[in-house]
């Protein structure tokens, strides 16, 4: 079997290319999938998957204990190998060097936070790690990602803000930022006009703050806009 592999010339350090990625973890589009069928069929392939990594773990560790250190990095290697076959640890060692934009695992980075937000109660249940969803909204709030990239960021806030509020929601005000334009605009408008009190608040709440990008996005910039807003 070939492996598609970046090189030190294509991107500054030698990352694993598209297909690898699709190889490995093309699965998971079922996480996210509308049949409720299909997602069952992903939810046990990610917790095999999520088996083998803790059982790599298991083998790694246990050389510590025993001091086995012939065979220590022989069992890291394999658990390195094995934990990029499941999320979300998969995306936990994205190489320092390339830019979010080019990174071959940016496709599972965005599935991966599509399942939190259309799915929320799967997710705690089976893939919960809200450092992960943290560092990846971060990671992914930046403004030169081509279109589809910046619809599917605007596609995840809409979801998000007409939900009540879960932990590291409040990140995605970063996305908003750096996709700010007409069409998330267009969309924020128009959950803060629905009947959805969520939404009223959360939509208009970053609605606000895409108008006032120098304003920080704190716990006190939300507690003072609430009080505001509820008086108006």
């Amino acid at each position: 079997m070939i492996h598609q592999v970046m090189t030190e010339a294509d991107t500054g350090v030698g990352i694993d290319g598209v297909g690898v990625w699709n190889e490995r973890l093309g699965w998971a589009y079922g996480l996210i999938a509308s049949d409720p069928a299909v997602r069952a069929v992903a939810l046990v392939r990610l917790v095999a998957a999520e088996r083998d990594t803790r059982d790599a773990l298991d083998r790694y560790n246990m050389t510590w204990r025993r001091g086995y250190s012939l065979r220590r990095k022989a069992a890291r290697r394999k658990y390195e190998e094995i934990r990029k076959y499941s999320l979300p640890d998969a995306l936990w060692d994205r190489p320092a060097g390339p830019d979010i934009v080019a990174w071959p695992g940016l496709p599972y980075a965005l599935l991966f936070l599509e399942w939190e937000a259309r799915y929320p109660q799967e997710w705690t249940r089976h893939a919960k790690a809200w450092g992960t969803k943290q560092g990846l909204i971060r990671d992914v709030a930046v403004a030169h990602h081509e279109e589809t990239v910046r619809t599917k960021l605007a596609d995840l806030i809409e979801i998000v803000v007409q939900r009540p509020y879960r932990c590291k929601d409040r990140e995605y005000v970063r996305a908003a930022r750096a996709v700010d334009g007409d069409d998330l605009r267009t969309r924020l408008k128009t959950a803060a006009r629905s009947d959805n009190p969520w939404a009223q608040r959360h939509a208009g709440y970053i609605l606000w703050l895409l108008d006032r990008p120098q304003v920080p996005n704190t716990r006190h910039v939300w507690r003072t806009w609430l009080a505001t807003a509820a008086r108006e």
